[in-house]
């Protein structure tokens, strides 16, 4: 071929690119289950109105008018991409005035996992790639307006009868035309609105607190002389209850029985959390704080507050609070808000051992080091303690130790180990990953009941949960976000003071278990070991 064919050639090829480019941004969905042909074969309406618009126009706003279509539609197109970001992982779209502070603890979360380097190396690459992509469109929106304004009439008459075919069929149900950019940008438009008033809804709902001028001899009346610990468990989700693929009902079952010849009982029930698939801190700080903490924002605007949080309640009523923490690996001012009188960190709890994929520490040496630190304590303790054995990737997994020969955690040095990143459960194949993540869930629950079974005494109570359901790549969609929860108690008293909550006896609760907003728990568990109770 001649220059002049290969100059064709690559025009004409450049200019299809350009169209597949624009109709792909305009036709696909912001979720990956949406993600089928039916959706691509379609005319999307957005584009006949812009060539429209291209027809009309002086042409000096012509260009105006396709550069700043271009750009609005490559930041549409950045919007589906963190979207889809969102729901694979968190089971939600992006929102464009709540979520950008969530971007500083992913940034953080990176640096963890993968060092500073590789923290730096993700945000020059997203930002690289948003600028890229917004080019792009830009420059593909401008090619095609430029082929529009040189064949005016040829394209004159596809939009006409395109516009034709649209309003003929429109009454039909035939889907040949699209819209689903427009109400992509309209339902984006609504949560801005929502998102913006949300500070003034949140300031309304955390004026109100029953709790906060309670004096502390009339706080927690039931429960004194008790220890009481709240453990979160990583990603223990209600799939991992009933899904069969995914199911710990064994170890719940085992355990219950192994707990009841210790002559622990315990009752079980379920909350739904704020969140999915992460974002564990917004679903401590809901249980916590006894209002729905579903956005950064919200989380920020609490721990500026003076709301009184569980921990903080117990403080008030005389127990002395202690957060175990393995997963905060740097400065945490926020503590001083949730009441804590000490926190330990991950650097705090001496653990000399390999990290197990995202657990700074393994689960059973995290209870172990709490129970060294506080187990002589003169006042009785109120802890928070977070097992992150289950957090993904969710391999590889520790063994069971002898808790006598836990020592400074070199023990699980000879045990295979590694520093897997969590976004790894993305590329594996999915069998694998719910597996994986059964197993962990399995050994934490099993590390919790060997704690309680082992190592405390007859006034322990144990209130634990998990913080969020799993990442959509284990439960699959739709499998909402509710979290089992669980009391164990050796007084009968205890559990006597909640057998109006009717939660099903055991570790492992039903089918038709209650299920309660997680914010519910703070205002019911003070309720009920209150002296207005029984």
């Amino acid at each position: 071929m001649t220059g002049g064919t290969w100059r064709r050639v690559g025009w004409w090829t450049a200019t299809g690119c350009a169209v597949l480019l624009v109709a792909v941004v305009l036709l696909a969905p912001a979720d990956l289950e949406r993600f089928t042909w039916s959706a691509f074969l379609r005319v999307p309406v957005e584009a006949l109105l812009g060539v429209l618009l291209v027809l009309v126009l002086p042409v000096r706003w012509r260009w105006v008018a396709a550069w700043a279509g271009g750009v609005f539609l490559g930041l549409l197109a950045v919007v589906k991409v963190l979207d889809i970001g969102f729901d694979v992982v968190l089971y939600r779209p992006f929102d464009l005035v709540l979520d950008w502070p969530l971007l500083g603890p992913a940034v953080d979360f990176v640096a963890v996992t993968g060092g500073p380097a590789g923290a730096v190396g993700v945000v020059v690459g997203a930002v690289l790639v948003a600028l890229g992509l917004i080019t792009l469109v830009a420059c593909s929106v401008v090619r095609l307006a430029r082929l529009a304004d040189r064949r005016r009439a040829v394209t004159t008459r596809v939009v006409l009868v395109s516009a034709a075919v649209w309003i003929t069929l429109a009454g039909t149900g035939v889907p040949l035309t699209s819209t689903s950019a427009a109400e992509f940008v309209y339902d984006h438009a609504r949560q801005v609105r929502d998102g913006l008033g949300d500070q003034e809804a949140f300031a309304a709902e955390s004026a109100l607190d029953a709790f906060r001028d309670v004096p502390g001899d009339r706080l927690l009346t039931a429960l004194r002389g008790k220890e009481v610990v709240v453990v979160f468990v990583e990603s223990y989700g209600r799939s991992a209850v009933e899904d069969p693929e995914l199911s710990v009902a064994g170890v719940l079952d085992a355990g219950t029985r192994r707990l009841a010849a210790a002559g622990f009982s315990a009752r079980s029930g379920f909350l739904t959390s704020p969140t999915a698939g992460g974002g564990s801190w917004l679903a401590q700080a809901t249980l916590l704080s006894g209002l729905r903490i579903d956005n950064q924002q919200r989380y920020r605007n609490l721990v500026g507050s003076d709301r009184v949080t569980l921990n903080a309640a117990f403080g008030r009523a005389g127990w002395r609070t202690v957060g175990v923490l393995p997963g905060i690996t740097q400065a945490w001012p926020e503590g001083e808000f949730f009441g804590y009188r000490r926190i330990m960190a991950a650097g705090d709890l001496g653990y000399r051992g390999p990290r197990f994929g995202y657990a700074t520490t393994p689960d059973q040496f995290t209870l172990a080091a709490f129970d060294r630190a506080e187990g002589g304590s003169p006042d009785p303790v109120m802890a928070t303690i977070a097992l992150v054995g289950s957090h993904a990737p969710w391999t590889p997994v520790p063994s069971p130790v002898d808790w006598a020969d836990l020592g400074d955690g070199s023990v699980y040095g000879s045990m295979p180990s590694g520093t897997g990143a969590p976004e790894s459960i993305f590329t594996r194949d999915p069998a694998d990953v719910r597996a994986d993540y059964r197993r962990s869930v399995e050994y934490s629950l099993g590390t919790l009941v060997s704690y309680v079974e082992n190592h405390r005494d007859d006034d322990l109570v144990v209130v634990f949960l998990g913080d969020h359901q799993p990442a959509q790549v284990v439960t699959g969609g739709g499998a909402g976000r509710d979290v089992p929860i669980g009391v164990v108690a050796k007084d009968p008293a205890v559990l006597d003071r909640i057998a109006d909550w009717r939660w099903d006896a055991g570790l492992r609760p039903g089918p038709h278990a209650p299920t309660w907003p997680m914010e519910s728990f703070r205002d019911r568990f003070l309720t009920a070991f209150g002296p207005a109770a029984g």
